[in-house]
């Protein structure tokens, strides 16, 4: 049987990306158990406690998310090096000292917010007794700030020279640790004593420093991350790098803080609507998170792949790995969001019983949100993917504005009007969420089209 020539590159374009694309999610999904290890522990301890780690959890997760959003920029840079030339051990080596560097001072200015986290929730009003218990749990979590940001950008440069499997079996590795501390950290097991909520913190800076010796350690050995000598000279600046670390990645934090600060902005604008609302958008939201973590993994491949491409020069094969991550990342969001139309019972039934008479409310209102979410599946995806592409062409200030729009301007006005000016209430506010990713998905993936009018390409 004859294959079309023409298909091939399509072909293989489509195979490295899954490669690629399949351990990021994976790690991704890891990653978001690792968090809920941590909730399902301190759960047991009552209402108070977890509604303490909830708020704190907000605080330093988005602090979290912004930091390693700014070293997301290590991905595009370290591609188009190896783009350019394949064996560019120094400069591959400058990016990833200036990224470590990025984490370590920016870390610093996390653990300065983690450590006010009292002082934050007082002033949002929260109740005085839940913002001291956040407050100190805040003050042992914060010690995590810097090392899970330095395992991120040698996710980043494992993932980057084909190795991205590393960073899956560490993430398996730190869940398993997590589930461990917490186990005896929170109820005293092994002799340990019964630290509660601060356990629980406590095991969370054990898990980041296991996960950033694993790094050092599988760097170390591997005989091709070895030659890089990442930890040659990391006293030595590079200004220049340092510089378009900076310019490359604060676009990316605060598009990242754009999109996290709109789903939170709507768990707040869900509580004033009332409490079986909030419980249900926080059960629907956290089924379409865990969607969200593949596209993400193939956003964060596309990256990779069409940042080698742009370093190379190569304008056709820039534009082959853009579109077939966004195709991939199309067939799987649309195949949750079936699951999401034909069985949102069953997929609640994972987190609480929807047959149990104190939560019929909670799961009708569950049953609804999911519908609008398995509508904007394949909206989220086409967003990150674009994103994530068009991060691979180092452009990131303009869809930081199409994402400071898009999700503001337009999502979160309409949630407000929606949901508080006429009948719609939560459907509402979740019917503005998905009007947002439409915009930004429309905004991004027209500037993706358009990447060589618009002279993003090299030339």
């Amino acid at each position: 049987m004859a294959h079309d020539p023409a298909l091939n590159p399509w072909r293989t374009e489509l195979g490295a990306t899954l490669r690629l694309a399949l351990p990021l999610a994976a790690t991704n999904l890891l990653q978001m158990l690792i968090h809920a290890v941590d909730v399902i522990f301190i759960a047991r301890l009552g209402d108070q406690p977890l509604a303490a780690s909830s708020l704190g959890l907000a605080i330093f997760g988005l602090t979290m998310w912004g930091m390693t959003g700014l070293t997301g920029a290590c991905a595009p840079l370290i591609a188009a090096e190896l783009g350019r030339r394949r064996h560019s051990v120094r400069e591959v080596r400058r990016t990833v000292r200036m990224g470590l560097w990025v984490s370590v001072g920016f870390g610093l200015v996390g653990m300065g917010i983690g450590f006010a986290g009292e002082a934050i929730l007082l002033a949002t009003g929260q109740d005085r007794q839940i913002a001291a218990l956040s407050g100190d749990f805040l003050t042992i979590l914060s010690w995590a700030m810097i090392p899970m940001i330095m395992a991120s950008v040698f996710r980043i440069f494992v993932a980057a020279l084909g190795k991205p499997a590393y960073a899956t079996a560490i993430t398996l590795l730190a869940l398993g640790t997590n589930v461990f501390g917490n186990w005896v950290l929170v109820f005293g097991n092994l002799g340990a004593p019964a630290l509660g909520l601060e356990g629980s913190a406590l095991s969370s800076v054990i898990t980041s420093l296991a996960m950033l010796a694993a790094y050092v350690v599988v760097i170390g050995r591997d005989r091709q991350l070895r030659r890089y000598r990442i930890f040659g000279r990391w006293w030595r600046p590079e200004w220049q790098r340092l510089k378009q670390i900076m310019v490359i990645g604060t676009p990316i934090a605060l598009t990242v803080l754009a999109e996290g600060g709109l789903f939170s902005g709507a768990a707040l604008l869900m509580g004033r609507i009332g409490e079986t609302e909030l419980a249900a958008h926080t059960l629907a939201l956290n089924l379409a998170a865990l969607a969200f973590q593949i596209p993400f993994g193939i956003a964060q491949a596309a990256t990779i792949r069409v940042g080698y491409h742009y370093g190379a020069g190569d304008r056709a094969a820039a534009g082959r790995a853009g579109w077939s991550a966004m195709g991939l990342s199309m067939i799987i969001m649309g195949s949750t969001a079936s699951v999401m139309v034909l069985a949102p019972h069953f997929i609640l039934g994972l987190y609480v019983d929807p047959a149990a008479a104190q939560n019929t409310a909670m799961v009708a209102f569950a049953a609804q949100y999911l519908m609008i979410a398995a509508a904007f599946q394949l909206f989220d995806g086409a967003q990150a993917v674009a994103a994530g592409a068009l991060r691979g062409l180092q452009d990131t200030r303009t869809p930081m504005v199409i994402a400071v729009f898009g999700y503001w301007a337009i999502g979160f006005v309409t949630a407000i009007w929606l949901g508080f000016y006429t009948p719609l209430e939560g459907i509402g506010v979740w019917l503005g969420l998905a009007v947002g990713l439409v915009v930004v998905a429309a905004l991004l993936t027209w500037r993706w089209h358009w990447r060589e009018r618009l002279g993003l390409l090299p030339a």
